[in-house]
C-alpha cells in the first residue's frame, strides 16, 4: 500500500511539473505577441497596432549579419523600454516584403520611432543606451516626421506594397519552378531543353486559357448590341450591296459628269456663235465707215466747184455740208 501511495504521489508531483512547464511556454509565446510584453513580432495581418501610442520598430531578415549582432541588444531594450509606456516590435522583411514595401526599407536594420500615426527613422546608435535616451528624453521631437507622400499608411505606400508582395510572390513561384525542373531532371530523366519546351507550352496554353476568359469576360459585362451581331453570311450580302451601291453611284456621277460636260460645249459654241456675229457686224460697219467717208469727201469736192449764183450762196452752203461729215466721222470709230 505504501507502494502504490508514493507512485501516486509521484505522478501528481509529475503531472504538476508538466503543467506548470507547459503554462510557462504559453505565457512566454503569448509575451512575444501580446502588447506590454518583452518583444512584438508584427507582420502583414497587424502591423497596423504601431498606429496608436509610441512604438520602436525594427526591419531585419534573419540573413542580415548586423541584424543578428542587434537582436541580443533589441532584446534588452524591449525589456527596459516597457518601463516607460514605450512598446518595441520587430518586422521579418522576408515574411512580410509589403511592410518593407511600405515603409521603403532599403538597408538592414532599419529602425523606426512611431508616434500617434507620425513616422521618423531612428539614425542613431545601435546600443541599448542610446536607444533609451532616445525614447525618455524624448530626441525623437527633434527629427522631422515623414512628409505625406511617404506615410507608410498612405493609398500610394499601399499600392507600392503591394508590388512589393507580388514580387516576393513571383520570386517564390519561380523558386517551385526551378525545383520542379529539377525533380523532371533527377526523377524522370528529362533533358534540359525537354523541361524548357514543357514550360513554354504550358504557358501558352495558360495564356490562351486567360485571354479566352478575359473575352468572355468583356463580352459578358459589356455585351453587343443585336444590330451588332451578324453572321457571315450577312456581312457578306452587306459588303456586295455596299460595292453595287458605290457602283451606281459612280456610274451616276459619270452621266451628270457627261451632261455637264454637253452643256458646257453648247454654251461655249453659242458664245463662239454670237462672238461670229458681232465680229461680222462689226467688219459690215467697219465696210460702211470707209464709203461714207469717200462719199463725204467726194461731196466736197463736188461743192467746190462754185455754181455761177450771185450773192455768195455757194460759201453759205460749205459750212452745212461739212458739218455733215463732221457728224458722221465718229461711226468710223464705232
Amino acid at each position: 500500500m505504501i507502494g502504490k501511495t508514493h507512485r501516486v504521489a509521484a505522478s501528481c508531483v509529475l503531472l504538476v511539473l508538466l503543467a506548470a512547464a507547459a503554462a510557462a511556454q504559453s505565457a512566454t509565446a503569448q509575451t512575444g505577441l501580446r502588447p506590454g510584453g518583452k518583444l512584438i513580432e508584427l507582420d502583414e495581418d497587424n502591423w497596423n497596432l504601431m498606429l496608436q501610442g509610441e512604438w520602436m520598430i525594427e526591419f531585419f531578415a534573419p540573413w542580415c549579419p548586423a541584424c543578428k549582432n542587434l537582436a541580443p541588444t533589441w532584446d534588452r531594450f524591449a525589456r527596459v523600454a516597457h518601463d516607460v509606456q514605450v512598446q518595441v516590435a520587430k518586422i521579418d522583411v522576408t515574411t512580410s516584403p509589403s511592410l518593407s514595401g511600405r515603409f521603403f526599407v532599403t538597408a538592414l536594420p532599419t529602425i523606426y520611432h512611431v508616434k500617434d500615426g507620425e513616422f521618423r527613422q531612428y539614425r542613431g546608435a545601435r546600443d541599448g543606451d542610446a536607444l533609451l535616451h532616445f525614447v525618455k528624453k524624448a530626441q525623437w521631437k527633434n527629427i522631422e516626421p515623414l512628409s505625406a507622400w511617404k506615410k507608410p499608411d498612405t493609398i500610394h505606400m499601399s499600392i507600392l506594397s503591394f508590388f512589393f508582395k507580388l514580387s516576393h510572390t513571383l520570386k517564390h513561384t519561380q523558386k517551385l519552378f526551378k525545383d520542379f525542373n529539377g525533380r523532371l531532371q533527377a526523377e524522370y530523366g528529362l533533358p534540359t531543353w525537354g523541361s524548357y519546351a514543357l514550360f513554354a507550352i504550358a504557358t501558352i496554353f495558360v495564356g490562351a486559357a486567360l485571354g479566352l476568359l478575359l473575352v468572355c469576360l468583356v463580352d459578358f459585362v459589356y455585351p453587343p448590341k443585336k444590330s451588332q451581331r451578324q453572321s457571315f453570311s450577312e456581312s457578306q450580302e452587306n459588303l456586295v450591296g455596299g460595292v453595287e451601291d458605290l457602283a451606281t453611284e459612280e456610274i451616276e456621277d459619270d452621266g451628270e459628269a457627261d451632261e455637264n460636260d454637253d452643256e458646257q460645249q453648247n454654251s461655249d459654241a453659242e458664245e463662239q456663235e454670237e462672238d461670229e456675229d458681232e465680229d461680222e457686224e462689226s467688219e459690215e460697219q467697219a465696210g460702211d465707215s470707209p464709203s461714207q467717208e469717200k462719199e463725204a469727201d467726194s461731196e466736197p469736192e463736188k461743192v467746190e466747184k462754185p455754181d455761177p449764183k450771185p450773192g455768195g450762196d455757194s460759201a453759205l452752203e460749205k459750212p452745212e455740208k461739212t458739218e455733215q461729215v463732221r457728224k458722221r466721222k465718229p461711226r468710223k470709230g464705232d
